[in-house]
């Protein structure tokens, strides 16, 4: 299966690399595609665990699903995401 997530607090192309990094971790995933532009991140799964992954996956490094909460910890997260990606 194939989906697009909408995500809050991505910037930039750190944000991007940091997160590819992480969901190229995950177990099942595949042709992921990180879009600043739109905010979005595209990607290939086999069964909804590997979706709930994803989603803890990228709430945990500060880039919530839109809609999620994301008060100023969630946030802080994203920028310590987002520096580590840019020196990667």
């Amino acid at each position: 299966m194939r989906t697009t997530i909408f995500i809050q607090n991505l910037k930039c192309g750190g944000c991007a690399t940091t997160i590819t990094n992480k969901l190229y971790q995950l177990l099942n995933l595949s042709d992921v595609v990180v879009n600043v532009d739109e905010a979005s991140v595209t990607f290939s799964y086999l069964d909804d665990l590997d979706l709930h992954l994803v989603r803890e996956t990228l709430k945990d490094s500060g880039y919530p699903e839109v809609g999620a909460h994301n008060n100023f910890s969630t946030k802080a997260k994203s920028y310590v995401s987002c520096a580590i990606g840019k020196l990667s």
